[in-house]
């Protein structure tokens, strides 16, 4: 697969190795939405996202890729789109399941630093149990679930692997794993993450719904 996204010339400086594997630098993550999300969704996304990664020593700094000028320089960097409505309007007390709830680009075998998640499916997807947080909470629940989508692609970009695991690095979510009050990386994936691994040859890896 051939991909002509993110024409920009952005300069990626190579990293300085790190014996533990923490960056030392923030990795610089450019995303865009089809449609601007509510602030609280924003927020609960980015928020949770950091709160999964701080852990295992990624850092991240948020860059809208429309605000982008083409001169930008980063040591690290992920560009991500986010598809579909991304708020919690019009909600229905059932679930519907249809396709990856996000994906990350391959080509020629290797897995590059361009991934998705889609809004509407993973609404449609939790919609039935988010009906029952109160109407306050529902934005900070939709987004930390998107947070924990965003987080699982980004995994598969940072760790340079296609393989799944447990935990965050899951193949196949369900909705208490989206909307539970904690969900982390296990051990193995964490050390995935903290060390420099080779691509592997795969078809596109993605999230599922279970």
């Amino acid at each position: 697969m051939k991909l002509v996204l993110f024409c920009l010339a952005l300069g990626v400086i190579p990293a300085a190795g790190d014996p533990k594997g923490a960056t030392s630098a923030p990795i610089v993550l450019y995303i865009q939405f089809q449609q601007g999300p509510p602030e609280g969704v924003l927020d609960a996304l980015q928020e949770e996202v950091e709160a999964i990664m701080a852990p295992i020593g990624l850092r991240f700094e948020w860059r809208d890729l429309n605000n982008v000028h083409g001169t930008e320089v980063s040591t690290e960097l992920a560009v991500i789109t986010v598809r579909g409505r991304c708020d919690v309007a019009g909600l229905i007390n059932r679930s519907k399941v249809e396709g990856a709830l996000g994906f990350t680009h391959m080509s020629d075998g290797q897995i590059l630093p361009f991934t998705e998640v889609n809004c509407d499916r993973v609404r449609n997807f939790v919609q039935g149990d988010l009906l029952t947080f109160s109407a306050d909470d529902r934005e900070a629940a939709y987004g930390r679930a998107l947070g924990r989508v965003l987080a699982h692609e980004l995994y598969h970009v940072f760790a340079n692997t296609t393989r799944h695991g447990s935990g965050v690095a899951k193949e196949s979510y369900s909705v208490r794993d989206l909307l539970c009050d904690d969900f982390q990386f296990q051990h193995r994936e964490s050390v995935l993450l903290r060390t420099t691994r080779p691509h592997t040859t795969a078809d596109e890896a993605g999230t599922q719904p279970q």
